[in-house]
């Protein structure tokens, strides 16, 4: 399951004042936690290392704070804080963007606006035209959205100009990095839902890439070419969305694979196909999957082979069996994306779930599965998987698969650690103002190889002094010499 580890959120653009008629945030407060008592699969867990006394003292002073509230996002950041006592990711508490929808269409002139720059795309860069290094102020694009940055006072604001398919609207900021004055910079990101995102690392890489935080941002104006092609190929790397293959030296191919969403799987199957001579011709595979946050399981499987060396063991889950946790294989089974195959998987799981309600029940049959291969590939001989802080999931799920070949090395940074407490699921609060997102299992490695609040740790560290467009030739030439 892909996720980024969700933060307490401190700004929305509209005040929630009397946010629901029937759904005080006491209310709230006690739904929630009947609710992930009942259905999250790391409650217990929990529970049983920290004792009920902390819990229960935990609750007292949650049940305080929320008499008091008024105001949804306040309410919001106050139960999120709850949800905190169990553990840092793998969870998610937002405010319903139905809802906010239509409190934001009630929303009345008197009230509090967003903030804008009313500055048109043509007028910013006549004004850019200006300025021979322009630094961060340009015109920067993502996958959503197109951003102005200006420089305001000691400020860089970025605002937009066009968000594709979101509810952000032309003139309103984005964003805003402050300089600390020793030559690094904050930045406050606000997500789609306005809530904001505080991020202490905000880089400019070469002349056309802006890093903030996960977030990636490409210059498309004023664009300067970039003179070191590690960079261009960094960038490509990082800005894109869809996994690509290529050759980057006579001895070594890089896959790059940015998600491991189960929308992705026949994308990554096919490059896999198509490129697979290519592959076994060469000596050394790269596989960088930075920033990637996980997804579906059956998306890395026909990577395996390419690494195999000797039977990989796999440690499975159990997943809590409730009415509401088995919905979701319900709509597994409804999804016109799942093979037949999957869907099959997905039709047995659930009447195995429903047979043991209020129980945890493992749906691989055992709880190693060992999977063997007679085909060990001379080439690629070597394999160097790239990795960092943003890392989380299924791609530490694949790592654990992965680094018990022979053949393969880690390069990078120690992972998120989130993934003994997954696969979450998403359910609308009573009064639809809220949804809550948490888990439906458990590894059964855990306690004994502990995954969460930990991560994964590479083999060879790259340290800071290397810059993140030189990974990969820093990685290749740790393979040569092997």
């Amino acid at each position: 399951m892909n996720l980024k580890t969700v933060l307490t959120f401190v700004f929305i653009a509209v005040s929630y004042t009397t946010f629901a008629q029937k759904c005080s945030c006491e209310d709230n407060f006690y739904w929630l936690k009947k609710n992930f008592e009942e259905n999250d699969a790391g409650f217990q867990y929990v529970i049983d290392k920290k004792g009920l006394t902390e819990y229960q003292n935990h609750n007292n002073l949650f049940s305080k704070k929320v008499k008091k509230i008024k105001d949804l996002n306040e309410c919001r950041n106050v139960l999120f804080d709850w949800l905190l006592f169990f553990r840092p990711a793998h969870l998610s508490l937002a405010i319903n963007p139905d809802f906010a929808n239509k409190s934001l269409s009630k929303n009345t002139e008197s009230e509090k606006k967003w903030e804008e720059v009313t500055l048109t795309e043509d007028q910013l860069k006549k004004n850019l035209s200006n300025i021979s290094q322009p630094g961060f102020e340009g015109i920067w694009i993502s996958d959503s959205y197109t951003i102005g940055v200006v420089k305001r006072n000691n400020e860089y604001i970025g605002y937009i100009l066009e968000a594709k398919g979101r509810k952000w609207k032309p003139y309103q900021v984005k964003f805003k990095i402050k300089e600390n004055g020793d030559k690094t910079y904050n930045a406050v990101y606000y997500l789609g839902d306005y809530s904001a995102q505080n991020f202490s690392e905000v880089k400019l890489i070469g002349n056309n890439f802006l890093k903030i935080g996960f977030v990636s941002l490409k210059r498309s104006f004023p664009n300067t070419p970039e003179s070191n092609p590690e960079i261009a190929n960094y960038i490509e790397a990082i800005t894109t969305q869809k996994p690509f293959l290529k050759e980057i030296s006579n001895e070594t191919v890089l896959l790059r694979i940015p998600s491991f969403e189960h929308t992705e799987k026949k994308a990554i199957d096919s490059i896999l196909e198509i490129n697979k001579q290519l592959i076994l011709s060469k000596q050394n595979l790269i596989i960088d999957v930075r920033n990637n946050g996980g997804g579906s399981d059956g998306s890395f499987q026909e990577i395996i082979p390419y690494l195999y060396t000797n039977p990989i063991r796999t440690v499975g889950t159990e997943y809590l069996s409730t009415v509401q946790n088995n919905k979701r294989m319900e709509e597994f089974i409804a999804d016109p994306d799942w093979s037949p195959e999957e869907r099959k998987w997905a039709i047995n799981g659930l009447e195995k779930l429903n047979a043991n309600i209020g129980k945890f029940v493992s749906l691989g049959g055992s709880t190693v599965q060992e999977r063997k291969s007679d085909v060990v590939y001379p080439n690629p001989k070597n394999i160097g998987i790239i990795i960092n802080e943003n890392n989380a999931s299924t791609t530490e799920e694949f790592l654990l698969v992965a680094k018990q070949s022979k053949k393969v090395k880690l390069f990078g940074t120690t992972t998120e650690g989130v993934l003994d407490i997954s696969n979450m699921h998403f359910v609308d609060f009573p009064c639809k103002d809220l949804v809550l997102g948490y888990s439906l299992s458990k590894s059964l490695r855990i306690p004994g190889m502990q995954i969460d609040q930990k991560g994964i740790q590479p083999d060879f560290y790259i340290d800071k002094s290397i810059y993140d467009y030189d990974w990969v030739r820093f990685t290749e030439n740790i393979l040569k010499a092997n």
